[in-house]
């Protein structure tokens, strides 16, 4: 299929059919896993125009592979975008794509809520490149423009944020972006292709860690950007050369997961909503971080820019992180690790998962409480989600 013939499919069938509408090897019904490194060619004029890019093929799996490319055409589609390439890890993606488009004397704007990782080469590695970043007050928009207007070649952008759920409006900051010429970046991560598209809003790029929802089961690992064709091409020549490829084991996982991408956040969803619903009407739950809710503050924008809210939420205790303590491992069916987005519930403070690399003061200056739960809630039955979650709150 080209890619006009997608534009009236629905995300649920184009996560199982994008990049796999033609026939592969023998005839095999699934996407082969492609194991081998380099591919032979008998003729010395068409490896030269395969190596060139002048013509289809694959010489070295650094560079491309058919497994993966199977996985970059499904996440194209999903997105809506001219082109995208893989990378070996949602950090590479980020860190890769950063590096690749910026250079020493330009000028980043961003937010202060973004990802540990992501809030770590904004303050630590961009800066020793001699490239001023301007992080502001995520729920500050008109803050968030001006810096804007001051200069700005990368306005980065993360809705909802990682792990206060903070909602971006991506209409005007995208607008206000363009309008300084910058190059849009938008963490999609927690909204997934299902709940939100930013190049719908005029996002040039669109990045995910895939080792999340994308996946969907914990066993893998990679990240994507999405977006305009020659900005992809530009990162992916960076990428070549930085060796932070995906391999085809870890795409052929992702490809499997991708399948189900639809009806797990639809599920996803759903008990979200209702855990948020239940944890802020709990006499020991102080606030509930979650755009879904009415009384969310970026419930409204959510409404206007997501198609639905995303299986992420956060919440936080009165007893501060000694309620922590004390919540966490009495959670039955709730993995305590450093993850979201799998099948499975997985809750942590952000001390030790989203922002492990920042100090208590940092997270405190990021408006994210010692107190505070981020929870990827999953697919399991609603009822047994929430009744967990009240035992394990009546034993604080």
């Amino acid at each position: 299929m080209t890619k006009q013939n997608w534009q009236n499919i629905s995300q649920s069938t184009k996560a199982v059919w994008a990049g796999e509408t033609e026939p592969f090897f023998e005839g095999c019904a699934q996407v082969p896993i492609v194991n081998s490194v380099s591919y032979s060619h008998d003729d010395m004029d068409h490896w030269f125009e395969v190596a060139t890019g002048k013509r289809k093929g694959h010489i070295y799996s650094r560079n491309t592979n058919p497994t993966v490319q199977v996985f970059e055409e499904k996440m194209r589609v999903l997105e809506d975008a001219e082109a995208a390439t893989s990378f070996s890890t949602g950090m590479a993606a980020i860190s890769n794509t950063l590096f690749a488009l910026l250079s020493p004397g330009q000028r980043v704007v961003s937010v202060k809520d973004t990802y540990g990782g992501t809030s770590f080469v904004f303050l630590e590695h961009l800066p020793r490149f001699g490239i001023e970043v301007s992080l502001c007050e995520t729920n500050d928009i008109e803050a968030i423009k001006a810096e804007i207007k001051k200069g700005c070649d990368l306005l980065y952008l993360e809705t909802p944020t990682n792990p206060t759920m903070k909602v971006l409006d991506l209409k005007k900051l995208i607008a206000a972006g363009k309008a300084q010429g910058a190059v849009v970046m938008v963490d999609n991560t927690f909204a997934t292709p299902i709940n939100q598209n930013p190049i719908e809003f005029g996002a040039d790029l669109v990045v995910h860690s895939a080792t999340k929802f994308i996946g969907g089961h914990s066993d893998a690992m990679g990240g994507i950007i999405c977006g305009r064709a020659d900005l992809v091409k530009q990162v992916y020549s960076f990428r070549e050369i930085n060796g932070a490829a995906l391999d085809a084991n870890s795409a052929y996982l992702l490809l499997r997961g991708l399948k189900t991408l639809k009806l797990r956040i639809d599920q996803q969803n759903s008990n979200a909503m209702a855990l948020a619903e239940f944890l802020m009407n709990h006499k020991k739950v102080e606030n509930v971080f979650y755009p879904g809710l009415e009384s969310d503050p970026g419930h409204e924008v959510a409404k206007g820019q997501m198609k639905g809210f995303s299986g992420m939420l956060g919440f936080s205790l009165k007893g501060g992180f000694d309620d922590v303590r004390k919540l966490l491992p009495n959670l039955r069916f709730a993995h305590r690790a450093a993850h979201l987005g799998g099948v499975e519930t997985i809750v942590g403070p952000p001390r030790t998962t989203s922002h492990v690399e920042l100090n208590e003061a940092q997270r405190a200056e990021l408006g994210i409480p010692e107190s505070m739960v981020r929870c990827s809630v999953g697919i399991e039955d609603i009822e047994d989600i929430i009744e967990d979650f009240a035992q394990a709150l009546d034993k604080i």
